[in-house]
């Protein structure tokens, strides 16, 4: 899931009164959620670096299991070098509880990036193969909405943090009108919840009962969130088998996979994907008016080896991209002078250009194909 999302999740949690757990238990909690993501890091070598690398290492069990100590150990130098030389008299944090809070924000990251369809590597580094949910978007405003009201009505006291989250209102609403494959519904959805969520914060009551109105809000909040995930998560599982039953019905065979992946702010949706033994097919999934799936005329074939890919699959970016690609195909260009254009795509991702694999040149010598940049 995106930043904001693990970031509300951290902070959800220590909203619900695990921040009352000692001092740094927030801070525990939010980079505990986000520690994972510091794979981020190999966007520096290239995207298709970052795309063989990411969501693996670091979101892996190795990794579940000594992230904690490595954001725990990081706060607790923090605590005795800077926190405590400036407040001399405060309480020393507990090294037992920033380590236990950040075991349970580090754990928090893989299972929420699991539930899209980017992927998620949890064996790493023991095992490579990558782990699919498909139940919710990359970037969901629905947990945005839920987490962020509750976060709002207890981290809006001073001016910086209202303009703060003011600019978090306005992006996110800016978001949801401007992605053209937004249904509109689900844009008034939106802004009526922020408009809700808007006069609860201007409406607020004495200090003691907002303040413990506000936590069990957060507790309501992360709440609703496990339903959501959970609902979300058997839907899928429901649509894959639907999908999968009226293909076998009309005949089609040697299904391998079939992927319903959610659309952007649209739960009663989904883009389907359906890998056979030769080729990928594509349709669009429908919870209403009723259960429905509707195929596409639409399809690719799957990734054959021979000698023009086997010799495009040599370059280090294409070995990367295919590490992380799914339902990875080819798409082959030739012209007059004998250089052939070989582009890598993921079906998942048909049309969304910066999810494109790489495009590799290949001239043909005397000796065979060859690469000329």
């Amino acid at each position: 899931m995106d930043p904001i999302t693990h970031t509300f999740v951290g902070a959800s949690l220590a909203a619900s009164g695990l921040g009352r757990k000692g001092p740094l238990a927030t801070a525990a909690l939010i980079v505990g959620a986000n520690a994972p993501d510091i794979d981020g890091c190999a966007y520096f070598a290239g995207p298709y670096a970052a795309f063989a690398f990411r969501r693996g290492w670091t979101h892996g069990v190795l990794a579940v299991l000594l992230l904690p100590f490595l954001v725990a150990g990081l706060l607790a130098a923090w605590d005795r070098w800077v926190r405590r030389r400036r407040q001399p008299g405060a309480e020393p944090a507990h090294g037992g509880t920033l380590l236990a809070l950040a075991a349970l924000g580090v754990a928090t990251h893989p299972l929420l990036d699991w539930l899209n369809s980017y992927g998620v590597r949890w064996l790493m580094p023991f095992d490579g193969r990558w782990f699919y949910g498909d139940a919710l978007f990359i970037v969901d405003p629905w947990i945005w909405l839920m987490l962020g009201a509750a976060l709002y009505l207890k981290y809006s006291q001073r001016a910086a943090s209202i303009a703060a989250w003011g600019a978090f209102w306005l992006f996110g609403s800016m978001l949801m009108v401007s992605v053209p494959s937004v249904p509109l519904p689900a844009r008034l959805l939106w802004l009526a919840g922020v408009i809700t969520v808007l006069t609860l914060r201007a409406c607020k009551v004495a200090a003691p009962r907002y303040e413990l109105g506000v936590e069990r809000m957060a507790r309501f909040a992360f709440g609703c969130l496990c339903v959501y995930i959970g609902v979300a998560v058997a839907a899928n599982v429901v649509a894959r088998s639907a999908v999968r039953a009226q293909l076998t019905a009309q005949g089609v065979r040697s299904i391998r996979s079939v992927m319903v992946a959610p659309l952007p702010a649209d739960p009663l949706a989904g883009q389907v994907v359906i890998a056979t033994d030769t080729d990928y097919y594509f349709g669009r999934w429908n919870w209403l008016p009723r259960p429905t799936f509707v195929p596409s005329a639409q399809h690719v074939a799957r990734l054959r080896y021979g000698p023009l890919i086997e010799a495009a699959a040599k370059a280090p970016d294409v070995r990367r991209f295919l590490t992380w690609s799914r339902f990875p195909y080819a798409q082959v260009e030739s012209n007059a002078s004998g250089q052939y254009l070989v582009h890598f795509r993921d079906a998942r991702y048909r049309g969304a250009v910066a999810l494109r694999g790489p495009t590799v040149r290949l001239c043909a010598t005397p000796s065979g194909l060859e690469h000329c940049g």
